[in-house]
């Protein structure tokens, strides 16, 4: 339903999700869903966040750290040691949306082969119907 059949200005609908989308945009994220899974168990320091997120670079893991941190889903803890120690941990909310990441993780692994069946029979279908001689 359109917001012109609901009575609610365009105005009140954009300025309630664009927060809302911004927010998803934040957490839904491929490397921040691997920090908030990786950071889940407990203050983690950066190269152990390094080492469990496969593929993230140095520069890619600071600057979704620093975001998460900034949305109030991570706190940063420096050590006044040499080398100065610094941890990650969730904040409350962020144990709150781990719980949820983690029903989106067990569902995912359990229809992943159906997925990829589902996305061979897709592509076989679609190459089928655009072989030469085939009407489209």
């Amino acid at each position: 339903m359109s917001h012109r059949h609901t009575d609610v200005p365009a105005r009140v609908i954009s300025e309630e999700a664009c927060p809302v989308a911004e927010v998803l945009d934040h957490v839904s994220g491929k490397w921040s869903i691997g920090i908030l899974v990786a950071a889940a168990h407990g203050p983690v320091r950066f190269t152990e966040l390094e080492r469990r997120i496969e593929g993230i670079s140095r520069r890619m893991l600071t600057l979704n750290l620093r975001k998460l941190e900034r949305d109030g889903l991570l706190t940063r803890t420096v050590h006044a040691t040499v080398p100065p120690k610094v941890e990650y941990e969730l904040t409350g909310m962020a144990r709150e949306l781990h719980t949820h990441l983690s029903g989106l993780v067990g569902w995912a692994e359990q229809h992943r082969a159906a997925i990829q069946s589902a996305r061979v029979a897709y592509d076989e279908r679609k190459s089928a119907a655009t072989a030469p001689g085939t009407a489209v």
